[in-house]
């Protein structure tokens, strides 16, 4: 740090903040720490009273903060993110809606890297609207230019470190069982709830087909979705216990690989995963219908990413799969789903 003519100051990084007073009116930072002087700054700064300031020597091999967190930025973030201005030391990475990808190894290794910060929110996360998701900035003021390097190395070789995944509009066939909806001894309330939950994620549904609890019906309906083009089936209804229900017999009838029949979450545990070819078949238990986050929550948007999601996928939602049922439910922003 050394002091400095304000005339000779441009192009130099200021070591404190400034404050600026109007009596009555205004009192607040003039400059901010960090700021690098140009020669349309000197007037401000000698009207507040700053003939000489404190300023950074930077000596060669160095860059400053800006400039080092807007080249981590650039360098880790892929597809579906935005940056932000960098905004004392910091930028943001803004998501578009989709799924949010980390690379958690590149992660682990930019952040070992002394004086550099780099922070994400858990991969997995879908979003509906754009919001960030990602920040990053360097320690200290200035920073030595071959550790910003190294980052710009690591996001190379391991790129994107993060990304947004879009989530691709599909056609989505509705298959209800049950004789109490099938008779109309009740109406079903289950569809209309997916229906919702489907629009919020950009697909639509193809139509819904009420068939009893025969294994035989609830095979045809499911096949008839997939000649009809349906990129996924989703089976409500007849997923418990009960010596009547029926639906997880009536989807391994259509020839189907069953991925589980049990995920270890709550809300979600009866739930059902399957591919007939390359169309993935829910069954969907009640709990769906009933709470803001569930197993549906967890799974289709990942789905519609483009991911086929495996054994071990589900598996691995032991951890973090307990929905703590807040009285005002935030999710995604909450750790119900997050096993990483």
């Amino acid at each position: 740090m050394k002091v400095v003519p304000v005339e000779s100051a441009v192009g130099m990084v200021l070591c404190h903040d400034m404050t600026r007073i109007v009596p009555d009116e205004y009192k607040g930072p003039a400059f901010r720490k960090g700021h690098v002087v140009t020669e349309s700054d000197i007037p401000a700064l000698l009207r507040i009273g700053k003939e000489h300031v404190y300023v950074l020597d930077m000596p060669p091999g160095t860059i400053h903060e800006d400039e080092a967190a807007m080249r981590i930025a650039k360098a880790a973030a892929g597809p579906g993110l935005t940056l932000t201005p960098v905004c004392e030391g910091r930028v943001n990475m803004t998501a578009a809606p989709g799924l949010l990808d980390v690379n958690v190894e590149a992660l682990y290794e930019i952040n070992s890297i002394e004086e550099v910060v780099l922070a994400t929110m858990h991969k997995g996360t879908a979003f509906t609207a754009p919001r960030d998701v990602a920040g990053t900035r360097v320690v200290p003021l200035v920073v030595d230019e071959a550790r910003i390097e190294r980052v710009e190395t690591i996001c190379a070789a391991n790129y994107p470190v993060i990304q947004v995944r879009p989530l691709q509009r599909k056609s989505v066939g509705i298959v209800t069982t049950g004789s109490e909806i099938f008779h109309g001894r009740i109406q079903d309330e289950f569809g209309p709830v997916l229906e919702r939950k489907l629009d919020l994620l950009g697909s639509r549904t193809m139509g819904q087909t009420f068939v009893g609890d025969e294994v035989k019906a609830t095979r045809d309906a499911i096949l008839q979705f997939v000649v009809d083009g349906a990129d996924m089936v989703m089976v409500t209804g007849g997923m418990s216990v009960d010596p009547d229900d029926q639906t997880p017999a009536g989807i391994r009838a259509t020839g189907a690989d069953v991925v589980t029949y049990g995920s270890p979450t709550f809300p979600g545990a009866m739930f059902l995963l399957a591919y007939l070819g390359d169309v993935p078949i829910l069954g969907l238990p009640g709990c769906v219908m009933y709470y803001r986050a569930s197993i549906f929550d967890l799974v289709v948007p990942r789905l519609l990413a483009g991911e086929r999601v495996s054994r071990s996928d589900i598996i691995s939602m032991g951890h973090g799969g307990f929905c703590a049922g807040c009285d005002t439910c935030r999710y995604p922003l909450c750790s119900f789903g997050k096993h990483d």
